[in-house]
């Protein structure tokens, strides 16, 4: 059942409007049924939540009397800037996950994000689906703000992704969609996966069973899930080291990511093409797993490369 979210009027008699899809079980009686949200879009250049929200509906639909409780699912929350593959909301050179809670009586952006905020309120668990920009890839994992660890931890556990990154509160800011909802008590949890403007398949069929087997913990889904990963957990910001570029140049990388590093290996080179001169090797500087790599290849001096998580947190809790 598709349903409107909110709308405003734009120039020459057009609307914006943000829609969600609810889907329902079978038993009409939604009296203290729960519910689950999955939210996306929010960033109009991460496409790779838009195949979750597909493959998640149709497997519910494959097993519909399985379904014990409520589905929303909110594809496009800024469907302007889907339209033109930005980031932000056009033509207001916005980030909308700077907005929230928003202000029903403030300019048109902050109309539309608490319209969001009231719509989505109240549901037991929120999957709010994000991917990396287009200069990196992230393995599927799940950012917490260790404000509300106690809650989103255990939730995260059942979501099957890779990682689990625990952030001091500093690093997440209150404007955010998922701060805004977790400090009124609505359970939202932060999920980075893939690369900007692109799919990967295979981090939205993870994704899907994740949620799947959320659905199942909060008693809403009944039918099959199948293996669900146990993650890895970082609580110390000294797990992860950075990788910067000491040089600009073409990146050319000689491992994936996903894969477990020695202390020393080589990840990959930055080049020069003019000259045809090695300008750098990248390398680990410690032992562990590389879970976010460059990938768009011109890097300027500074640029970000990679992260490696330390071997000792590369176990599953």
């Amino acid at each position: 059942m598709v349903e409107v979210v909110t709308s405003v009027g734009l120039p020459i008699d057009e609307k914006l409007i943000i829609k969600k899809n609810r889907i329902l079980p079978f038993n009409k009686d939604f009296t203290d049924m729960k519910r689950i949200s999955v939210v996306t879009g929010i960033h109009g250049d991460e496409l790779e939540g838009q195949y979750v929200c597909y493959e998640l509906q149709r497997r519910i639909d494959l097993e519909k009397d399985k379904l014990k409780g409520i589905v929303d699912i909110y594809p496009a929350m800024n469907p302007l800037g889907i339209d033109s593959i930005t980031r932000g909301i056009p033509a207001f050179d916005l980030d909308m996950n700077r907005l929230f809670p928003g202000n029903k009586d403030g300019n048109m952006t902050e109309y539309l994000a608490a319209g969001i905020i009231e719509d989505v309120k109240g549901s037991d668990c929120v999957v709010d689906i994000h991917a990396s920009n287009i200069y990196l890839t992230e393995i599927p994992q799940i950012r917490i703000n260790e404000l509300h660890e106690d809650i989103l931890v255990p939730l995260a556990k059942e979501a099957n992704v890779d990682f689990i990154w625990v952030h001091g509160a500093s690093t997440v800011l209150e404007s955010t969609f998922a701060h805004s909802l977790n400090s009124i008590g609505t359970p939202v949890l932060v999920v980075e996966m893939g690369v900007g403007m692109r799919l990967t398949k295979e981090y939205g069929n993870q994704m899907v069973e994740g949620i799947l087997n959320l659905m199942k913990n909060l008693g809403i889904w009944e039918g099959e899930v199948g293996k669900i990963k146990k993650p890895m957990i970082s609580r110390d910001p000294d797990d992860v080291s950075y990788l910067n570029a000491t040089a600009s140049g073409l990146f050319v990388p000689d491992v994936k990511h996903g894969k477990r590093l020695a202390k020393g290996e080589l990840i990959g080179k930055i080049v020069d093409p003019l000259c045809g001169k090695v300008l750098d090797e990248v390398r680990s500087p410690q032992a562990g797993l590389l879970f976010t790599i460059r990938d768009y290849p011109i890097v300027d001096e500074g640029s970000l490369m990679g992260r490696v998580l330390n071997e000792e947190v590369c176990i599953y809790e």
